[in-house]
């Protein structure tokens, strides 16, 4: 169920925060898409757009409007502004040093009063209500917030060491749950309908961006008495979730931990964190016992699940396919719109194959080899995901390969993308369909987890709307 000496949060939290927000007269300008989705060309748009954009914040550089020196990949595999031979702690001092001065010169501002903020993001196609606050932070063995998908050692270190540094979250994950029109659905909608915005942004991508912040007592009490029996699924923010929970280890760990002879200010602290409201001076919970979350009812708004690809350097397309031919049909294409066609038609598993000279659709595998690849330890329904397919039959059995950072990148949605990669690298892409959100659901209420990056949920929360740091939460 955890670690003992953790708070252990009593059912879903959603606690105000004072938000820190950018004082600025376009606030579209200093805003940008999540962090693992920005390359080296955003960066540089970014700050062209604003010279405050909060991407000097989370993907900070030596020398700001200079994005081009040697790199290195986030989880996304997209290739971002960090030069690889600058310590972590060194690269983030800069964060930390910008977010300060941009405090003291009032291009950030906190706001007044604690709140929980709703946030809407809408456009041709798309409307999304949701809250943001601080999330309790729960072991996932108390099946309050579910993580489906696996993490990797290496962003959760990058993203430790940018939030221990800055001291802050610098951008939400991404929550949903179940509301079934109960009382905080309620209200989210309520508020987004009747009431004035804070902040109204217009980005690049088409959609609008508002905020409103909740700060009456009653208001907030009962967003959470409707939450706290609910459950949360990590829809985006995986490595920033299990980021959150390193740290309030390591912030814990560094501190003394509460007298023994203290019961009712403990218990005090527990019941203020019930309620959504902060904890008392010298009691239980500390900022670290919280993450900031967007949490958005699933019911009233359905999520878009998009697919994630894969790109492998260095493995010949032909290669690729000739391999495959040992175990998995394969039908051969000259047009990639022609190869996406027939794959989003074809029954799962199947994969397109792609890169520089040819497109090519794997199906219908040998089921002894596929039954004799994945493992019996894993429910049938996880089994059946493509992303398992591919990690456990497809990379390390055909290919004779790991899934790992080194050897497989990764390119959000966009197959022509992955194409364009996989050419550049002399590789192979690896073209899939997203997976079934039931599936996704049934696999992490089951405490299974996808592979990693099986899953792409929208539209993401943006980035730089409302920012949150411990000294002043």
């Amino acid at each position: 169920m955890g670690i003992p000496e953790l708070p252990v949060p009593n059912g879903l939290v959603l606690r105000p925060f004072r938000g820190v927000r950018f004082a600025v007269e376009d606030p579209a300008k200093v805003t940008s898409p999540p962090y693992d989705l920005i390359s080296d060309a955003d960066v540089d748009a970014l700050l062209k757009l604003h010279p405050n954009n909060v991407v000097r914040l989370i993907l900070p550089c030596p020398n700001p409007g200079n994005s081009s020196p040697a790199t290195t990949t986030t989880d996304s595999g997209a290739g971002v502004a960090r030069p690889a031979a600058v310590p972590l702690e060194a690269r983030y001092a800069d964060a930390r040093d910008t977010l300060r001065a941009w405090l003291e010169a009032g291009i950030l501002v906190p706001d007044e009063a604690p709140a929980l903020y709703v946030y809407e993001q809408s456009g041709p196609g798309v409307v999304q209500r949701g809250l943001i606050g601080d999330v309790g932070l729960a072991d996932p063995g108390q099946h309050i917030i579910l993580p489906h998908e696996d993490v990797m050692p290496g962003p959760v270190a990058d993203r430790l060491a940018l939030m221990s540094t800055t001291k802050a979250n610098l951008e939400p994950i991404f929550l949903l749950y179940e509301g079934a029109d109960r009382a905080a659905s309620r209200l989210v909608d309520e508020v987004a309908t009747k009431r004035h915005p804070l902040v109204t942004a217009h980005t690049e991508d088409g959609l609008t961006h508002r905020l409103w912040a909740i700060t009456d007592e009653t208001e907030i009490a009962a967003i959470n008495a409707d939450l706290r029996d609910r459950q949360a699924l990590i829809a985006d923010g995986h490595h920033r979730y299990a980021t959150y929970r390193v740290l309030q280890r390591q912030e814990r760990a560094t501190r003394r931990p509460p007298r023994p002879d203290h019961p009712k200010r403990d218990n005090r602290a527990a019941e203020h964190a019930e309620e959504g409201r902060p904890s008392p001076v010298g009691g239980l919970l500390a900022p670290w016992d919280f993450g900031l979350a967007l949490l958005v009812d699933s019911t009233a708004y359905p999520p878009d699940l998009k697919a994630i690809h894969r790109v492998i350097p260095g493995l010949p397309l032909a290669e690729a396919t000739a391999k495959a031919r040992g175990s998995w049909r394969v039908r051969d294409f000259d047009d990639l719109a022609e190869g996406l066609a027939e794959l989003e038609n074809a029954q799962e598993p199947a994969f397109l194959l792609a890169g520089a000279n040819g497109v090519h659709l794997l199906t219908d595998p040998d089921p002894v080899q596929l039954a004799h690849a994945m493992p019996p330890d894993h429910s049938d329904r996880w089994n059946a995901l493509n992303t398992s397919i591919l990690t456990e039959f497809v990379l390390p059995k055909v290919w004779g390969m790991r899934d790992d950072e080194e050897t497989v990148r990764i390119v959000h949605h966009d197959a022509e993308a992955a194409v364009r990669l996989a050419a550049r690298t002399g590789g192979t892409a690896v073209i899939l369909k997203p997976l079934a959100i039931d599936d996704v659901l049934a696999v992490a209420a089951g405490g299974e987890r996808v592979p990693r990056k099986s899953t792409s949920f929208g539209p993401k929360p943006r980035t730089g709307l409302v920012l949150r740091t411990f000294a002043i939460d």
